[in-house]
């Protein structure tokens, strides 16, 4: 497999707003090792640093609607976060939908290693939790089809990301299954969701990522974020529209989309 020239496809895609069909077979992924290989070689190919990292098909639901065995990881580009209240633009974004999502920030770096981080090891790096909306896209004109390889590869579906403000982390992460996140869009559709839609826990899926990347080979940086899925059902989007969300005690968050 040529990993660098997948990723040059992927990620000029990409740059350009443009898609396409599959990747050509001999630089085609074929395993999620193959896709992680692919995905590391964004940042080189784009010459964007990376800012976070997301967990794509956090729920049952999501993992059938794009045909993968499980959840997969991927960048987030520093030049597409937005502040609360941002507006995103969509033209060039055929999924069309925003996730509403519990985001943790890391305070030191989580490196690869061949032991797995446990749950309070990694509860134990981080420094805040924040509310977020995430507004992914894929490069494959058919991401339902693609599978779990070349969707790795594609960063996940990474785009664009609004980050909320940042509340330092305490014991009332222990609470986040149960936390019921409102959405309110300006259409008037009201879409609503738990904690527990995401791995049943989002404190399990953010340890999970850190082990998926660890197995890849990445490290989380000190200051990168880690956004760790839909708590909320994916939300159709289309220009014009609002969309804010709710997250009790970890704040509010606003996004607009042209």
């Amino acid at each position: 497999m040529e990993a660098r020239r997948a990723a040059r496809l992927l990620a000029g895609c990409w740059t350009q707003g443009s898609h396409r069909e599959d990747l050509p077979p001999d630089c085609r992924p074929a395993t999620r090792a193959d896709g992680y290989a692919v995905q590391a070689l964004w940042p080189a190919e784009t010459g964007r640093p990376v800012a976070g990292w997301k967990i794509a098909a956090t729920s049952l639901a999501g993992q059938q609607h794009i045909a993968v065995s499980g959840p997969l990881a991927g960048p987030v580009f520093a030049h597409r976060v937005h502040a609360d209240g941002a507006r995103v633009s969509l033209a060039a974004n055929r999924m069309r939908v925003a996730e509403c999502e519990i985001v943790f920030s890391l305070g030191r770096a989580l490196a690869p290693r061949a032991q797995r981080y446990g749950r309070d090891e990694v509860l134990a790096a981080v420094a805040s939790v924040h509310p977020g909306i995430e507004v992914p896209d894929s490069r494959f004109l058919q991401f339902e089809r693609a599978g779990e390889a070349q969707l790795i590869a594609d960063c996940a579906c990474s785009n664009d990301m609004v980050l909320g403000a940042a509340l330092p982390a305490d014991g009332r992460l222990g609470t986040l299954p149960t936390l019921q996140v409102q959405a309110q869009v300006s259409d008037g559709r009201k879409p609503q969701g738990l904690g527990s839609n995401v791995l049943g826990d989002p404190v399990e899926a953010l340890v999970w990522l850190v082990n998926e990347l660890s197995s890849a080979g990445q490290t989380i940086e000190p200051g990168q974020f880690v956004t760790t899925g839909a708590c909320v059902p994916p939300i159709p989007v289309l220009p014009g529209q609002d969309l804010e969300a709710d997250f009790g005690w970890i704040g509010r968050i606003r996004a607009s989309f042209a």
